[in-house]
């Protein structure tokens, strides 16, 4: 366990006072209200505490093994906080460090975003470039054991642990993918610095990938939409916002991102257990878009301050979301200092889209439902009315049209002989292939801003 700082050398009547304070400081809601009914809650409460006390005391002093305080205490306090929902918890003297490392978009692992469901460590999404994303790990994989130990049931604090490792090192790790047998993935640890902003051009078309929302995302993103203004001008017609496997990251970055494209309207809201705790966030005006079309991409990968994005967009009908539901993570984590080294990630609010909708639990539902899939051609030809048996022919000038059609045919014979070195079926495979080739989510959001750029572009008959 990491290193507790000054919460290792706490004595039992520390603990309670501090816990005491707690209560103190409102931490829970009496159900009662008179003073009598107050007192005996307080009682209780104490009560509690000293039976904390005791049996931590009978821990120490009788367990087979020799158990060192700070470690028993931060077992408490990381039960405690992992008993309220799956993303409150304890971060020590090294999770803490990590954590602010993320943050600026540098730091090290495996590169995977994972959360707790039922007692099992969930997959919500691998990062772009980093060896999870080269392993093949996917949203809704399920990791069962790592190294050949099982993590079902640990806290996900320690399966975290379990996961972490020296840089280089390779871990084993069994995988659950739906109804599949469990397999092993074996990936090699490494330093991952994220590449927040990917961009690039499809036939006029700006394409944006946000892989997290870090300190380098909205910088990265203005860059690019910049960039797509230089090349193509007034001939830019729309633009894609990639938000699929985006596990969230900064909330300020999301609110950053979703103004960046709103000219006025509140953008996010969130309620903690006290009115007064409520936000609520408006955007500014400026679209660095200037209002053209726009694609959100989302999946069951894009979380948290994705959802934020996809939501107020959607809200606002700035841009058409297309792909599958989100995964529904939408409630907020202030990170609290306990010390110099060590704080809690404690879930404060929960957030709101424009319309007043909670996402969390029910993730952004798609304007255009499309299943992830692979675009691949299709071996056998294409038959057309030409093909069939008995067609008619398309002129009077039939013999005439097939005459030219056999001298083409004998010209492109004469070419084909005159150039021996023209490319290869092998040198053809070797040509890169674009991604909207392949990827029929993004596929089909260029199709859809294409149709938008040709229906704009129509003109009534005179």
């Amino acid at each position: 366990m990491g290193n507790l700082g000054n919460l290792g050398r706490i004595r039992l009547w520390h603990v309670a006072f501090f816990c005491g304070a707690l209560f103190c400081a409102g931490l829970f809601i009496p159900t009662l209200t008179t003073a009598t009914a107050q007192s005996s809650s307080k009682e209780d409460t104490y009560r509690q505490l000293g039976l904390f006390g005791d049996i931590f005391q009978r821990v120490r002093e009788s367990y087979v093994d020799e158990i060192d305080d700070s470690d028993l205490i931060e077992a408490a306090i990381t039960g405690m906080l992992s008993s309220l929902d799956p993303h409150s918890t304890f971060l020590n003297t090294e999770n803490f460090s990590e954590m602010q490392e993320q943050t600026k978009g540098r730091f090290g692992g495996l590169g995977v975003e994972i959360t707790m469901e039922q007692g099992m460590v969930k997959v919500v999404s691998p990062i772009d470039d980093t060896p999870a994303a080269s392993a093949g790990l996917q949203p809704e994989d399920y990791l069962i054991a790592v190294d050949d130990e099982s993590i079902i049931g640990m806290q996900l604090s320690e399966a975290v642990d379990k996961l972490r490792g020296q840089v280089g090192s390779k871990v084993k790790i069994k995988v659950q993918r739906g109804q599949a047998e469990p397999f092993d993935v074996t990936i090699i640890r490494d330093f991952i610095k994220i590449r927040s902003v990917r961009s690039e051009l499809f036939d006029g078309i700006g394409y944006v990938r946000i892989t997290t929302f870090s300190e380098q995302t909205t910088p990265g993103l203005m860059e690019a939409v910049d960039d797509f203004f230089k090349t193509e001008g007034d001939a830019l017609k729309g633009i894609v916002l990639d938000l699929r496997n985006n596990p969230g990251g900064l909330l300020t970055e999301a609110v950053s991102v979703s103004d960046a494209f709103l000219e006025q309207g509140e953008i996010v809201s969130t309620r903690g257990r006290n009115a007064k705790d409520g936000s609520h966030i408006y955007a500014k005006p400026g679209d660095i878009a200037r209002g053209l079309p726009m694609v959100i991409l989302i999946n069951s990968g894009s979380a948290s301050a994705s959802e934020i994005v996809a939501g107020a967009l959607k809200d606002h009908g700035r841009a058409i979301i297309l792909g599958t539901r989100s995964f529904g993570k939408g409630s907020v984590q202030s990170v609290i200092p306990i010390s110099n080294s060590s704080a809690i990630r404690l879930t404060t609010a929960r957030y709101y889209t424009p319309s007043g909708i909670s996402i969390q639990a029910r993730g952004i539902v798609p304007d255009i439902e499309v299943a992830l899939a692979r675009i691949e051609a299709v071996e056998g030809g294409i038959v057309r009315e030409e093909d069939l048996r008995g067609a008619l022919d398309g002129s009077d000038e039939a013999d005439s049209d097939a005459a030219q059609n056999d001298n083409a045919d004998e010209t492109a014979d004469e070419a084909a002989e005159e150039a021996p070195d023209a490319a290869t079926d092998d040198d053809a495979a070797e040509a890169p292939v674009r991604q909207d080739e392949i990827d029929y989510q993004l596929a089909r959001a260029l199709d859809l801003i294409r149709g938008v750029a040709i229906f704009g572009n129509l003109k009534p008959a005179s």
